[in-house]
C-alpha cells in the first residue's frame, strides 16, 4: 500500500477559517455534504474517476480523493487525498501513480464545525487483517457517536472525527469473512448513506434500507461503474444500468458481480432535495431527470402563486429550470437578470459588512438594463436562514426593479436534516420560527410563496402525478423516516 501524502491546500485563503467564517456566512445555501464514486475492470481508472468526480464537484468543494487497485502489482493500494476541488488536488502526475483497472473516489465537504477536514478526506484507508480496505462515503450515520463510544470502550484507536470511519471499524473488530463483516456492519446503521468499501479483489456498493442516499449504476465494457449521480456516466462514457435498490449490497468481483440485501428494504425516501437542489439538472434519479422536475416545480408553483409581473429571473444555477417552467406556464418573459460569476471559488470573504455586501456582488450579479423599472418575479429552490434571499431582493431593488416577488420551488424549510445535510439548527431555520408574511418583510419582498407539498409531489412525479418511489420530505413535514428523537432535542 503506498504512501499518502495529504495535499495542505487551506479551505480559505485567511486565517479566518476555523471561526467559521466563509462561503456559507454570505450565501446560506444548504450543501450536500459528498458525492462517490467507483469503478471496476476498466483500464485507466484513476483518470475515469478524475473526470467523473469533476462532473460531481457541486457534491462536495472542500477535499477529494481517489484510491486504485493495481492488478498487474499484487493488488497493490495507490491513493492521494488532499483539500481543494479535484483540478486542485490532482494532476497528470499524481494520476500516473494511480494504476489500476478498480477505483473509489470521493469528493466533499467537510460537516459543520468540523476540526479536522484534511484528515477526514475520503476515501479513507486501513490495513487489516484480511489487507487492505478503502472506504467512501455520501451520508450522514445518525448514531455513529453511540457506535463509536462503544468501540473506544473495548479498544478500538479512531484516526479521524469522520462517521465513516465507524464502519472500518465494524468490519475489522468481525471474525466473518469480509462480506458477512461488511453486511453485519451496515446492519448496525442508522441514518441514510451510500456506501463503497474497496478490498483488494473486491468492490461492494451499498445503500441504507431507506434509500436516502442516491447511488447509480453504470456499464463501460465488460466493466462497471457506479455513482452518486448519472451525470457522471455521461463526462467518462459509461451507460446506465439501474439504481442501486435501498438495502441493497452489490458485490463485484473478478468474474462478475452479485446482488444482495443486507437488510430488507424499508419505506423508501428518496431525499427530496436532491430534485429541488443538489443533483445536477443533467442527472436522472429514479428514472426522473432534474431539469424537467425542476421545470414542472415552475410550473406548479405558477399555478399555485400567480403574479402579475414583466419579468421571471431564476437564482443561478439551481433555480434557473424551474424559472423556466414558471415563465412558460405564466407567459411572463425569462429573463437572465441575475448572473453568476463563477471564477470567485473558495475565495475568502472578510468579515466585515461592508465587505460582506462586496462578496455578494462578487459572485451574484443584478443585470441593470434587464431589470430597471421591472417588476421581477425571482425564483429560488430554497429559504434556510432567509439572509441570501434578502441581499438578492436588495441586489434586485438596487438595479432598479420596481417589485421583487419571491417564488420558492420547495415548501418552507422547517426541520433540521441528520441524513448527510449540513443544516443549521432548527432556531437558525427562518421558517421555523416566522409565518410567511414574516419571512417576506424578513427579505424585503412584495410578496412571497412557496410551492405547496402536493406541488412538489406531482411535480416531481411528472406526468403519472402519483409519486409512489417515496420521499424524504422531513426537512418540510417532520415526517423522519429513521429515529431521529435524541437528534431532535439537540438541534431544537
Amino acid at each position: 500500500m503506498s504512501d499518502e501524502v495529504i495535499q495542505q491546500t487551506p479551505l480559505w485563503t485567511g486565517d479566518h477559517y476555523n471561526e467559521g467564517i466563509g462561503r456559507d456566512d454570505i450565501f446560506d445555501k444548504l450543501r450536500e455534504e459528498c458525492g462517490v464514486f467507483g469503478i471496476f475492470n476498466i483500464p485507466d481508472a484513476s483518470n475515469l474517476s478524475y473526470y467523473a468526480l469533476h462532473a460531481l464537484q457541486h457534491r462536495g468543494e472542500e477535499s477529494t480523493g481517489i484510491c486504485t487497485v493495481d492488478t498487474t502489482d499484487h493488488n497493490k493500494f495507490h491513493y492521494h487525498r488532499g483539500l481543494g476541488l479535484v483540478k486542485e488536488v490532482f494532476d497528470k502526475e499524481k494520476l500516473e501513480v494511480l494504476q489500476g483497472d478498480r477505483a473509489i473516489g470521493h469528493v466533499r465537504y467537510p460537516s459543520s464545525g468540523e476540526e479536522d477536514a484534511a484528515g477526514n478526506a475520503q476515501p479513507l484507508i486501513f490495513r487489516y487483517r484480511d489487507g487492505d480496505l478503502a472506504v467512501a462515503a455520501n451520508g450522514s450515520i445518525i448514531n455513529a457517536p453511540e457506535i463509536r463510544e462503544e468501540l473506544e470502550r473495548s479498544g478500538s484507536i479512531f484516526q479521524t472525527t469522520s462517521d465513516t470511519e465507524v464502519i472500518a471499524h465494524l468490519i475489522a473488530r468481525s471474525t466473518e469473512d469480509f462480506e458477512t463483516a461488511a453486511k453485519q456492519a451496515l446492519q448496525k446503521l442508522n441514518g441514510g448513506f451510500a456506501v463503497l468499501l474497496m478490498t483488494n479483489d473486491k468492490l461492494i456498493a451499498a445503500t441504507d434500507q431507506h434509500g436516502l442516499r442516491p447511488l447509480v449504476m453504470g456499464k463501460i465494457g465488460d466493466g462497471y461503474v457506479l455513482s452518486s449521480e448519472t451525470c457522471a456516466f455521461e463526462t467518462i462514457g459509461a451507460e446506465y444500468v439501474r439504481d442501486i435498490e435501498p438495502g441493497e449490497l452489490l458485490v463485484l468481483e473478478a468474474d462478475g458481480f452479485r446482488e444482495e440485501q443486507f437488510a430488507p428494504s424499508a419505506r423508501r425516501a428518496m431525499c427530496a432535495m436532491e430534485y429541488i437542489y443538489f443533483a445536477r439538472p443533467d442527472s436522472d434519479i429514479s428514472g426522473i431527470n432534474v431539469h424537467s422536475a425542476r421545470k414542472r416545480m415552475g410550473r406548479e408553483l405558477a399555478i399555485e402563486s400567480f403574479v402579475d409581473a414583466d419579468i421571471v429571473t431564476g437564482v443561478p444555477d439551481s433555480s434557473i429550470s424551474a424559472a423556466i417552467g414558471y415563465a412558460e406556464e405564466t407567459g411572463i418573459p425569462y429573463e437572465l437578470g441575475l448572473i453568476k460569476n463563477k471564477y470567485t471559488g473558495r475565495t475568502f470573504i472578510q468579515p466585515s459588512q461592508s465587505l460582506r455586501e462586496k462578496g455578494v456582488k462578487m459572485k451574484l450579479s443584478a443585470v441593470r438594463k434587464v431589470v430597471e423599472g421591472k417588476r421581477v418575479v425571482m425564483i429560488d429552490d430554497s429559504i434556510v436562514r432567509g439572509t441570501t434571499s434578502l441581499r438578492i431582493v436588495n441586489l434586485l431593488r438596487e438595479a432598479g426593479a420596481t417589485e421583487v416577488h419571491v417564488r420558492i420551488t420547495s415548501p418552507p424549510f422547517k426541520n433540521p436534516c441528520f441524513y448527510g445535510i449540513d443544516t443549521p439548527d432548527r432556531k437558525d431555520l427562518i421558517a421555523s420560527r416566522l409565518s410567511i408574511e414574516e419571512i417576506r418583510k424578513e427579505i424585503n419582498a412584495d410578496s412571497l410563496e412557496f410551492l405547496t407539498h402536493k406541488g412538489y409531489i406531482e411535480a416531481v412525479g411528472g406526468n403519472d402525478g402519483a409519486f409512489n418511489r417515496g420521499m424524504c420530505m422531513a426537512c418540510f413535514d417532520n415526517d423522519y423516516p429513521t429515529p431521529v428523537k435524541d437528534h431532535l432535542n439537540k438541534s431544537s
